[in-house]
């Protein structure tokens, strides 16, 4: 892998092109990907359909470290999140919310379905319990009910979290669902009424 020498920079930079001293493999195959270019080892080899593009490509310095940031690419197939924090447990924190929300973005891109949120999977599940309990005798109809008692902790703590009061919003949310239950009913945590997910 090689660089370029200084002297080459600085005839790049007086005519205005921006040259990158050195690129780790990775990220040079990553461009070349990304604005539809070809990576070449000699500028003989150069020609202009070996050439990628991109709308805006600038360097920029945040903290002590030296980023290059490349825009409007014509494959934008990936990218690099940049993840700041004050310590190495926030930055993992971080790190791990992004997994998370990217891994379940490609799930239901695969799958092609998803379980609602905003507690409308536990009100659901709690009304279906209760019409099983209905069916169920003895002891189990203890457990059937508590289970379900217990999926309805989510729109509860939502509800709590949002500055709602628990029952009143509870109650709401059970009977827009009773009156539909082939839509799923969650709660909108801004007005505190049923929305559909």
């Amino acid at each position: 892998q090689k660089g370029i020498d200084p002297i080459s920079l600085d005839m790049f930079a007086r005519e205005g092109i921006l040259g990158l001293r050195r690129a780790k493999r990775r990220n040079m195959e990553r461009l070349a990907l990304a604005c539809g270019g070809f990576q070449v080892n000699s500028v003989d080899d150069l020609t202009p359909d070996m050439l990628g593009h991109a709308d805006h490509v600038y360097e920029q310095v945040l903290g002590e470290d030296k980023f290059t940031f490349v825009e409007g690419v014509e494959n934008p197939y990936s990218c690099t999140i940049l993840v700041k924090g004050q310590n190495a447990h926030t930055i993992a924190q971080i790190k791990d919310s992004i997994r998370d929300g990217l891994r379940a973005v490609k799930n239901v891109i695969e799958e092609g379905a998803m379980v609602a949120g905003a507690g409308a999977f536990e009100i659901a599940a709690y009304d279906h319990l209760m019409k099983v309990k209905e069916g169920v005798s003895g002891r189990a109809k203890l457990g059937v009910q508590a289970y379900a008692e217990a999926l309805l902790i989510i729109p509860k703590t939502l509800a709590e979290n949002s500055g709602f009061d628990l029952q009143e919003t509870l109650i709401t949310l059970q009977e827009a669902y009773a009156k539909d239950p082939s839509n799923p009913v969650g709660l909108d945590v801004v007005t505190g009424k049923p929305s559909f997910p």
